[in-house]
């Protein structure tokens, strides 16, 4: 194969997550490993960040890049690397029904999204807010458990009301120390609460108290008569339960939160002025926050298309407190980017690394469908040329079109054994899987939600 060093076997749920997502245009959840190419610089960049946020820092990130140029698939590959490094992650795609700011629940609606996927190593399929709360719990029962059994072994058992007593205590301790938070007495009484209810065996009450955190309480009134209090988490106010959320992952075990924010263009969309200089001025807030260490345990990667973010007129740089801040500096060009900047641009991946990326997907069609590698070396190179000596190719090709034309090509020679790759390459009717854009246009996928960049 292209890349002799790759001959891992690969789970078949795995293999096939991978092979389907990438077929259907989107980025896999899982198997990111077994196909990560390039991007080392960009990742070892984000990389250096989460050590900041785990000693109690915040990072801020702009991920930009065209359409299928990687935005996708990076905040993918990092999401896995922080999630096996101790942190919970949260992330969610904007729309035109999820924004950061909004007059009709759209930045409630964001934070949702962010709650529902909240991600841990042990669930990273998401909804692991009750595991996170109930592994709190668990893990300061534990500790004193240890303790007792060390210095008074009668009372290390959860019946010993000693034992009841510290626990509470350990608790209640840490709870207090959320009251000079802005939100956080609000916070910690919800916290108590669900204690409360976890030691009682009450799973209603439980789940009472999830739905607050997830947001999902439409009016005070409901929150006052399920839950005794009048507060709720809203458009205006739901980035610094984010905030408190972070600072409380960190006293429960974990290292930290990362938010990812992926299809800013959605803002850039927003047709009207005012609202779109709202939900500009709210991505500012957030990035002070995290510059002047205002937020702890909490880093922030948001993706966007270059347009999105340097147009004057529509995008980000339209916000002028935005652009004199992010704007990149004069030494920075292509080649030799400032990875340490706010802003990090990705640049396109080479036809070496297609290759490489290519041969990592054959071997893996092959494990998914059974059958042994047979397409050597000079044909994935054959195929390669073919897909960057298209006109237009140096500018506007994308990893997503080359990867969907591949694994196109991959299907058909595994139906149809009797044809060669080479027959297929040389057809007239083998064509791009989507039409490329003119020369310096982004391209507009029809669903833009659902597409992959890799």
């Amino acid at each position: 194969m292209a890349d002799s060093t790759y001959s891992v076997k690969i789970p078949k749920r795995i293999a096939a997550s991978v092979i389907n997502s990438l077929k259907g245009g989107v980025v896999p959840r899982i198997g990111l490993p077994y196909i990560t190419v390039g991007r080392k610089a960009e990742i070892e960049a984000l990389l250096r960040d989460v050590d900041i946020i785990a000693g109690g820092g915040a990072s801020f990130r702009f991920i930009v890049g065209r359409y299928g140029s990687g935005k996708s698939f990076l905040l993918q590959t990092i999401r896995s690397y922080v999630m096996d490094r101790g942190f919970a992650v949260a992330d969610a795609d904007l729309s035109p029904e999820r924004r950061l700011q909004g007059t009709k629940g759209q930045g409630l609606a964001t934070y949702r999204e962010l709650m529902k996927n909240l991600s841990t190593r042990t669930r990273p399929e998401g909804g692991a807010l009750p595991l996170i709360l109930d592994r709190w719990i668990n893990a300061v029962q534990a500790s004193v458990l240890e303790e007792f059994q060390a210095s008074s072994p009668k009372e290390a058992s959860p019946e010993s009301p000693f034992f009841t007593a510290e626990v509470e205590r350990r608790i209640t301790g840490l709870i207090a120390s959320m009251n000079e938070l802005v939100h956080g007495f609000d916070f910690a009484r919800l916290l108590t609460r669900y204690y409360r209810a976890y030691l009682a065996g009450d799973e209603e009450t439980k789940a009472k108290v999830i739905r607050w955190f997830r947001g999902e309480y439409a009016s005070k009134s409901e929150v006052r008569e399920e839950l005794g209090c009048s507060v709720l988490i809203t458009d205006d106010n739901w980035y610094e339960y984010i905030k408190l959320l972070a600072w409380f992952l960190k006293k429960a075990g974990y290292n930290g939160l990362m938010v990812m924010v992926d299809e800013l263009v959605n803002i850039y969309k927003i047709p009207n002025s005012i609202t779109r200089q709202y939900n500009y001025e709210k991505i500012l807030t957030m990035y002070n926050d995290a510059m002047q260490g205002k937020a702890q345990y909490l880093g922030i990667i948001m993706g966007g298309t270059p347009q999105c973010v340097e147009d004057k007129r529509r995008g980000i740089y339209s916000y002028e407190a935005l652009r004199s801040r992010l704007q990149e500096g004069k030494f920075s060009r292509e080649g030799a980017r400032d990875l340490l900047a706010p802003v990090i641009r990705l640049e396109a991946l080479t036809p070496e690394e297609m290759l490489v990326l290519s041969g990592k997907l054959s071997e893996i069609h092959a494990q998914l469908y059974g059958y042994a590698p047979h397409i050597t070396d000079e044909e994935l190179e054959a195929f390669i040329r073919l897909e960057y000596g298209r006109i237009g190719a140096d500018a506007n090709i994308t990893p997503r079109e080359v990867i969907r034309d591949f694994i196109e090509l991959l299907d058909i020679l595994y139906q149809h054994p009797e044809l060669s790759i080479r027959e297929l390459l040389s057809s007239e009717a083998f064509s791009f899987s989507t039409p490329l854009p003119e020369a310096g246009e982004d391209a507009v996928p029809e669903n833009e939600f659902a597409e992959f960049t890799l």
